[in-house]
């Protein structure tokens, strides 16, 4: 049997899953293509099998982790360390929250096969309304055309939060979102250290800004495929990029999503200081010194971080 080019995984992490998996799976085996191999790690860790059960009835799934919250970055490690054994050229991440549509893998995978120099391509991710049993609706709201870089190592999802009025048909982009993003497999071979693809130092949020910035400094580029699209209920959506925006949009995400944050932020801060020139360092040193007022003042139990980083060992660039 010949070897299948591409994987795609993903990770359900709780009785939350439930609710979009149908949607999701639906979505995924309704792919004008269906030459590929799907992986799955199930971190649901409330003694349950609801999650596992319905994946078993998709024979086409392959479960490489079950009963354990690995992290984003280390269940995604396993997946592509299994794909990479099996020969796959290309590893498709999905988050389980979203839906596709139906020629949004086999646009990705043209686009990434014609260029040798994109080690990732994204595609267009738009909000997902998504209630159980009530709204399922989708939207031109942008959830998210890939991640880009500013000043200061400060990376943003391009376009959240605003209508697709086609602004962004050419726009340029530092990687893709974790929450959808296809890699070539030589590539990720080429920038991956200690046999970790994604740095597992990050247990959730930045491990895709982190692995952008590895690939870019590899020489390889990404690239937004504008004619593949997909659907995104985020938990947390921002409305923009500017510091009283940013400000605002914190109040919907919980304490733990702002502690992995703001750490791995600083973890990519140490890791690729050396790197940057003076007006870049300067910026750097600005944007934390403001983080760490704001956290003094609206969010102390964050200032632990900022010491806590200097004990973290980091692979420095």
């Amino acid at each position: 049997m010949e070897k299948k080019k591409l994987y795609i995984g993903f990770i359900t992490y709780s009785k939350e899953a439930m609710a979009y998996l149908p949607y999701f799976l639906d979505s995924l085996f309704n792919q004008n293509i269906t030459n590929f191999e799907t992986l799955a790690v199930d971190g649901n860790e409330d003694g349950t099998d609801r999650n596992i059960k319905l994946l078993n009835k998709y024979p086409q799934i392959k479960i490489i982790s079950k009963g354990k919250n690995l992290g984003f970055g280390k269940s995604f490690n396993l997946m592509i360390n299994d794909a990479q054994k099996n020969g796959a050229e290309y590893f498709m991440v999905l988050n389980p929250d979203t839906i596709l549509e139906s020629d949004c893998v086999n646009n990705l995978l043209t686009a990434i096969k014609n260029d040798n120099n994109l080690a990732s391509v994204s595609p267009k991710i738009y909000k997902w309304n998504f209630v159980p049993d009530k709204s399922n609706e989708k939207t031109n709201i942008i959830d998210s055309f890939g991640i880009v870089l500013k000043t200061g190592l400060r990376f943003f999802d391009l376009g959240q939060g605003q209508i697709d009025h086609g602004q962004y048909e050419n726009a340029k982009i530092f990687g893709p979102s974790g929450a959808a993003a296809m890699y070539r497999m030589s590539a990720l071979e080429k920038v991956k250290f200690n046999n970790q693809y994604f740095d597992e130092l990050m247990f959730m949020y930045k491990e895709d800004c982190d692995l952008a910035y590895r690939l870019f400094l590899a020489g390889y580029s990404s690239a937004l495929v504008t004619t593949a699209k997909m659907y995104h209920d985020r938990t947390v959506s921002g409305k923009g990029d500017g510091n009283i925006l940013i400000a605002l949009n914190r109040r919907n995400k919980s304490r733990k999503a702002k502690k992995w944050s703001l750490f791995h932020q600083l973890i990519i801060i140490k890791k690729y200081w050396r790197l940057q020139n003076t007006i870049n360092k300067i910026s750097i040193l600005k944007h934390v010194f403001l983080m760490f007022i704001f956290s003094l003042i609206f969010e102390q139990y964050l200032l632990i971080y900022f010491f806590k980083i200097f004990r973290t060992k980091v692979n420095k660039y």
